[in-house]
């Protein structure tokens, strides 16, 4: 799990990278919780979304947004925690140019975040959101939402409002050709405490579907 260091826009990035096995093994980015609340790339969740792509064969990279750990910069609302994210997308690009498939996977405000790359980011195939604040952030760019996915939430999240989340996949899932799988875990809150094996098993699960239906190499 070697440590990088990427070139963002307002200076150091701090990353934790595990490469694939094959040459051609997909890519998948992972965005932590907001900043300003104690939000870091180890979060448990976010260690959590990380091992599970890396263990279905993915080359996989986490970061710190700026102003987090050893990341340069300030927190910017999250104009600037975009960028962060597209300069982390280049750099796992760059180190995986022949990447059959391109993931982005977020929890909490990072899902916010990852939500607005997908917009940007045509390349992106597909998306694990994990408890995204949709009572907190805007999520109408999603308009329409690009890609299919996966959302999950806990139902006794004590910060985002299951009806929120279940009103955003009824949205995203209307559009055609689009697919969302909208997972709810029971009893799990916001931090998925006590839960972090069934947030692993649900993504699991997902990925292999996926996985499966596009014939992509996995992991031994």
């Amino acid at each position: 799990m070697p440590e990088v260091i990427i070139n963002g826009e307002d200076g150091r990035i701090e990353g934790r990278y595990h490469p694939g096995k094959g040459n051609a093994s997909p890519i998948a980015l992972i965005l932590h919780p907001h900043p300003q609340f104690r939000g870091t790339m180890n979060n448990k969740v976010v260690y959590t979304i990380y091992q599970t792509f890396a263990k279905r064969g993915f080359s996989v990279l986490r970061f710190n947004f700026r102003g987090v750990g050893r990341s340069q910069g300030s927190y910017d609302g999250g104009q600037g925690e975009l960028s962060d994210a597209a300069s982390a997308l280049d750099w796992l690009q760059m180190n995986n140019p022949n990447a059959a498939y391109c993931w982005v996977a977020g929890f909490s405000f990072g899902a916010w975040i990852s939500m607005q790359l997908l917009m940007r980011r045509p390349e992106i195939d597909g998306f694990v959101a994990v408890a995204p604040p949709t009572n907190r952030f805007d999520f109408g760019f999603l308009a329409p939402c690009p890609s299919s996915g996966m959302i999950i939430h806990g139902t006794s999240d004590e910060l985002v409002p299951e009806a929120d989340v279940q009103k955003l996949a009824d949205k995203l899932a209307a559009q055609k050709a689009i697919k969302i799988v909208l997972h709810k875990i029971p009893k799990a809150n916001h931090f998925f405490e006590d839960r972090l094996d069934e947030l692993a098993s649900a993504i699991d699960d997902y990925l292999v579907a996926a996985i499966g239906k596009n014939r992509v190499v996995t992991a031994g």
